[in-house]
């Protein structure tokens, strides 16, 4: 709904179209939680987000307001316009069975972000290999300088910190709060957002 405040439960996600020109706003309204992003081509969907051509053009992975998010096909789908919080991540696929098999072996599996995009896209027929790298907002990702190590601490987001982006195209956007506990320095919580 236009303008409504939208509440993803804690480890779950979400699938709703955006349209040219409309804002997407994300907000994490209790602080230190990453919302996985993805976005289609809605006339399209093998048109999709791709991490590699966006952190290509925008020359840095440290994307914020006036960066652009770009397609497989080199096509700007989406705008940063707002950003309060200046740090995400490009680089960390969703997290899945397989990354908890592997991070956090000693915990129950669980089909986080990776999963929980797949049931909410599957309406508009993308199905798990069409998921790529989301952008992973509010997540901490730094890269030591000498060694290229990437280490994921807990997000600096506060409590209603948001990110706003524009579309570009009509859209499918796939978005999640995120089921990793690293990511989200060991708790999990809601995800809100705006569409206006």
């Amino acid at each position: 709904m236009t303008g409504t405040v939208q509440e993803i439960a804690p480890r779950s996600g979400a699938g709703f179209t955006l349209s040219a020109g409309q804002t997407l706003t994300v907000i994490d309204p209790r602080g230190v939680q990453v919302a996985d992003l993805l976005a289609y081509n809605a006339a399209d969907v093998r048109e999709v987000l791709s991490s590699g051509r966006t952190l290509d053009y925008a020359e840095t992975i440290q994307l914020t307001t006036g960066h652009k998010l770009y397609s497989n096909r080199s096509n700007v789908l989406l705008e940063i316009v707002e950003d309060t919080v200046g740090r995400h991540d490009f680089l960390l696929t969703p997290c899945s069975y397989a990354t908890f098999d592997h991070f956090y072996p000693d915990l129950p599996r669980h089909r986080g972000c990776f999963g929980n995009l797949a049931e909410a896209l599957a309406p508009w027929g993308i199905t798990e290999d069409m998921i790529p790298v989301a952008f992973n907002c509010f997540m901490n990702v730094p890269v030591d300088g000498p060694t290229g190590r990437l280490e994921v601490l807990p997000p600096v987001s506060k409590a209603g910190d948001r990110i706003v982006l524009r579309a570009a195209m009509d859209l499918v956007i796939g978005l999640t709060a995120c089921s990793a506990p690293a990511s989200n320095g060991g708790s999990f919580k809601p995800i809100h957002y705006r569409i206006d």
